[in-house]
């Protein structure tokens, strides 16, 4: 059997990614699932993150995201059986790579699959929809009558938490990159039928650089600004700092305070934010918080893993009802994952990448 892992020679290097013969996988221990793998998405390996954890391998397995069948189970295994359908997220520290036919899982990483979610939407969603949950229930709590504003509503990301704040009864506002990502934004529409209206009530297209996204948001809410926002990065210097042509779209920090309303939060995926004095009395006036999106979190202790679970289950439920429809790609074959694995390491895909078997 083959499995894809990555290698990084040093520090900072570009990761390469090498198809590695494997051994026969070790005899079955008590808790685990042996799952024959039918598809499995592709995200970004943060090699930074696993360094600062003492996690770092001469070889980094490629392809946490899985779903497929239990061939077999370890004599201790109480939540499943052969034959069950199964998705979940391989841990942080797991020796698997999930682009490999055959893997061990133990149970308590893994969930049933509802029968008519198919294989590539369940291993292509269920990242997101972690991401989604953990930024909109429990790092703020999304409820009716609630503005949110989702940066980069396009992403797959973007796409799952607007579907997750609309359905919460929500009102979301979103920014769209490109003229493609703001038709893809203006199509999208809530899953029952005969209901027009469409997902995002307003949005803004930054593409062109001359939008102040602040001034849209605070237009869009009378002046009150937005309860909760999800940025997808955002400037921390002044403009001629930046460098790609990304960062020139990201709004400014000191934008996304002043579009926050009273009592507001900042869901922020920039591991790097400096808050200055000013900053922060401005947060501390509107009595904000900001907060941290590593939805890591959830295999990093046992202590959470119920509430795990149920979100696994629930985005899965969500996906059976529709409520959930991500943006994946064409599933790709697996003498295809190097190529693309490649192009996700570098954040040139658009849309989630997922490998069929």
């Amino acid at each position: 059997m083959k499995a894809l892992y990555g290698q990084q020679n040093s520090p900072g290097e570009e990761i390469t990614f090498v198809f590695q013969e494997r051994e026969n996988l070790p005899p079955t221990r008590d808790n685990d699932v042996k799952v024959q793998v039918r598809a499995c998405a592709l995200s970004w390996i943060d090699t930074k993150l696993l360094s600062e954890i003492k996690l770092e391998k001469e070889l980094l397995p490629v392809g946490r995201e899985i779903s497929g069948v239990v061939l077999e189970v370890g004599r201790k295994v109480t939540f499943f059986q052969p034959d069950d359908e199964v998705v979940g997220i391989l841990p942080l520290d797991s020796e698997e790579s999930g682009l490999c036919e055959v893997i061990l899982v133990h149970e308590h990483y893994l969930v049933r699959k509802p029968e008519k979610v198919c294989w590539v939407e369940a291993a292509g969603t269920v990242r997101d929809g972690v991401r989604a949950y953990t930024a909109l229930h429990y790092l703020s709590q999304v409820s009716p009558g609630k503005t949110v504003l989702v940066m980069d509503g396009a992403s797959p990301f973007g796409t799952i938490a607007i579907q997750l704040a609309q359905h919460r009864g929500a009102k979301v506002i979103s920014t769209a990159y490109s003229l493609e990502d703001k038709q893809h934004l203006e199509r999208l529409r809530p899953p029952v039928e005969g209901v027009r209206q469409p997902l995002v009530a307003r949005v803004i297209d930054v593409s062109n650089g001359k939008i102040d996204v602040a001034e849209s948001c605070l237009e869009e809410t009378g002046g009150l600004g937005v309860d909760i926002v999800l940025d997808a990065g955002v400037k921390l210097y002044c403009a001629e700092d930046e460098s790609t042509s990304k960062s020139q779209l990201l709004p400014h920090k000191h934008d996304i305070i002043t579009l926050l309303g009273v009592g507001g939060h900042w869901i922020t995926t920039e591991k790097n934010l400096q808050l200055d004095p000013p900053d922060s009395h401005s947060l501390f006036l509107k009595g904000a918080t900001v907060s941290f999106l590593n939805d890591e979190i959830w295999n990093l202790s046992n202590v959470q893993q119920g509430k795990y679970l149920s979100i696994l289950e629930d985005i899965m439920e969500k996906l059976s009802s529709s409520i959930f429809r991500p943006q994946l790609d064409e599933p790709i074959p697996l003498y295809e994952a190097k190529v693309s694995m490649e192009i996700v390491q570098k954040n040139q895909a658009r849309k989630r990448q997922v490998i069929q078997f």
